[in-house]
């Protein structure tokens, strides 16, 4: 079959892609932005993708009209626009017109668990989608989820940094709400399962796994995994905004998520039950199992796809990457390095592993230091690290940089800040000449722009100069020719 998924660079989309093929299926990738595409699948020719932004119909032409299933999975749990609920409905009105006018059988869609009779307004959102995108020219297949547990996943890494860096929590109430946990694994074997399957068309299901547990039991559980004693104490008195805080400076997210997830975390989410596990033949894991089984695709250094890398785990990238690509020459600063390379493929690879648990190579706990210091003024700090410790794609979030451009072939490597500044940063490192070429390039924003290049001015002498000498195995900079501070303002 033909099918088009939607949402092809986010965290279910990502996975769900190689299930797909594997079953012999053609699949059309649908992105904003080619930059995030897997680059494998420029390659296979039983993969297409097509640009297009489902908040631009005009955008919608270049998708194929030859498509026999279609996958829904374009939603957000960002709190950046106020009328977010708007937008998305906007995307799924547009998404249905568009695709009645092509030759899709079935449309499935991913929502969440919606039966309680107070919803979060993200659920509210999901279930004003699902209405909006029934129709009478094709079938509409919706699965109802909860929380999806599997590497990479909000909830997987919000309750890791919880368990592994506090022994003891004082959290909020609503650790005692109940849920009902699927594991990444199962969420893929019913979207894959369905897709084609008449049984399923025009059918609404919850989808969850086997047992109902509290997040205080998510966070022992995963503790247990892990090997660790945790005690926690839960106090009424915390109210959502304090525990949107409590979240924000303990956790890796941001705050406009962390506020989204405790909208949703007060919620209780159990399911409905229904033939469909039989149906699909579908036995969904115990949270335990897939926590541990999380646990073996990071040990095996085989984590997909995850929320860090969303463009709304920060908020400062709303627009595709291609934006930044092009580095600004004029009204400027900048700090450009050069060394001669000893092992042109062994700097390459320092450069592929830069940051994360890795550190900067140099004066790492400055940059710890600046990660501090960014998240009290409501950033995003350090603490994203990076998705796998070898590699980086375009979109991947690295601590508090986005990767706007990689690519080892072209030994080029680009990165947008996003943390808080008084103007826009790059860091670019690219190999030419037998020389690595590293330029910090910062836009100012008004005189605060300005004065805060100058006050950190000091500190890049030694740092950047420190990081290329490591890159590259340098201890001296007494032979190489270097330029400081670089202003075409």
């Amino acid at each position: 079959m033909n099918i088009l998924v939607t949402g092809a660079t986010g965290y279910i989309g990502k996975r769900l892609i190689p299930f797909l093929l594997n079953q012999g299926h053609t699949v059309v990738c649908v992105v904003r932005d080619r930059l995030r595409a897997e680059k494998s699948y420029l390659e296979d020719d039983k993969v297409f993708v097509i640009e297009a932004d489902f908040l631009k119909p005009e955008s919608l032409e270049n998708i194929p009209k030859k498509i026999d299933v279609a996958y829904y999975l374009i939603h957000s749990m960002s709190n950046s626009s106020k009328d977010f609920e708007s937008l998305e409905e906007r995307c799924a009105i547009n998404f249905k017109n568009y695709i009645e006018t092509t030759d899709t059988e079935q449309v499935i869609y991913l929502s969440g668990i919606t039966n309680e009779d107070e919803l979060s307004k993200h659920l509210r959102s999901r279930k004003n989608v699902e209405e909006q995108l029934k129709s009478d020219r094709y079938a509409l297949t919706i699965f109802k989820a909860g929380i999806i547990v599997g590497s990479g996943s909000s909830s997987f890494e919000i309750i890791r940094d919880l368990v592994e860096k506090l022994p003891f929590m004082i959290a909020p109430k609503w650790l005692n709400t109940k849920s009902q946990p699927l594991a990444v694994r199962d969420v893929l074997a019913f979207l894959s399962k369905a897709a084609g399957n008449v049984e399923v068309y025009n059918k609404s299901y919850d989808v969850f796994g086997p047992e109902i547990i509290t997040y205080k039991d998510m966070l022992l559980q995963f503790a247990e995994v892990r090997g660790l004693k945790r005690y926690i104490l839960t106090v009424p008195v915390m109210t959502p905004k304090l525990s949107s805080y409590w979240l924000y400076f303990v956790t890796s997210t941001s705050y406009k998520l962390a506020t989204s997830l405790v909208d949703s975390m007060g919620i209780q989410i159990i399911g409905k039950k229904s033939d469909i596990n039989n149906l699909l033949k579908v036995k969904p894991i115990t949270y335990k199992a897939a926590v541990e089984l999380a646990f073996e695709k990071i040990e095996q250094n085989s984590i997909v796809s995850s929320w860090k890398d969303s463009m709304v785990s920060s908020g400062r990238l709303a627009n595709r990457i291609h934006k930044y690509v092009n580095v600004p020459k004029f009204g400027c600063f900048k700090d450009y390095k050069e060394r001669q390379i000893i092992d042109a493929d062994e700097t390459i690879e320092k450069i592929w592993r830069i940051g994360g648990e890795n550190g900067w190579y140099y004066g790492t706990f400055l940059w710890r230091i600046r990660g501090y210091v960014d998240k009290l003024f409501g950033g995003i700090g350090l603490r994203r690290g990076r998705t796998s410790p070898t590699e980086l794609d375009a979109g991947d979030a690295l601590d508090f940089w986005r990767v706007i451009y990689a690519d080892k072939t072209k030994r080029k490597l680009l990165l947008y800040a996003e943390m808080r500044l008084p103007g826009e940063a790059w860091l670019e490192f690219k190999i030419e000449d037998n020389k690595l070429k590293q330029t910090a390039t910062f836009r100012p924003r008004g005189l605060w722009g300005r004065l805060y290049w100058y006050a950190v001015l000091p500190f890049h002498g030694f740092i950047f100069s420190g990081m290329i000498n490591k890159l590259v195995n340098v201890e001296s900079q007494e032979t190489i020719f270097t330029t400081e501070n670089v202003s075409n303002m």
